[in-house]
């Protein structure tokens, strides 16, 4: 007896398999359209992403980064992963974040105001974006 399911085990008992019908009058099966989830997880894994930390300093400090700050922003850890970088300070309009660089994670943000305390350590690079 053959089923024309996969695995005739994970049909429950007193259920009769269905049989998958092909499409009528010879018509191909409906095509999927949209971005390839290849293309989407790749998207996903190159996209810069803030840590907690970084998250509260722009909230505490009141830096907004707009979509036109995050393309640039984006492209600053591009160029400096292009370079071989490990940790890097992006500066944006005036604005400095300190970034992974492998992980493609803001560590944490410094506001114009605040730069002239901090001291940043452990930078093998700084990208003007």
């Amino acid at each position: 007896m053959s089923l024309d399911v996969p695995n005739a085990a994970l049909v429950p008992p007193g259920v009769a398999p269905v049989a998958a019908t092909p499409p009528a009058n010879g018509a191909k099966a409906a095509e999927l359209r949209g971005p390839s989830f290849a293309d989407v997880l790749g998207k996903q894994a190159s996209a810069v992403q803030f840590s907690r930390h970084a998250t509260q300093r722009l909230e505490r400090r009141g830096i907004d980064v707009d979509q036109g700050a995050m393309a640039r922003l984006q492209d600053g850890v591009d160029r400096a992963a292009g370079k071989g970088s490990r940790e890097s300070v992006v500066f944006v309009d005036g604005t400095a974040f300190v970034v992974s660089v492998p992980t493609r994670t803001v560590i944490t943000a410094v506001d114009p105001a605040h730069m002239r305390e901090h001291v940043f350590t452990n930078i093998d690079s700084a990208v003007i974006a």
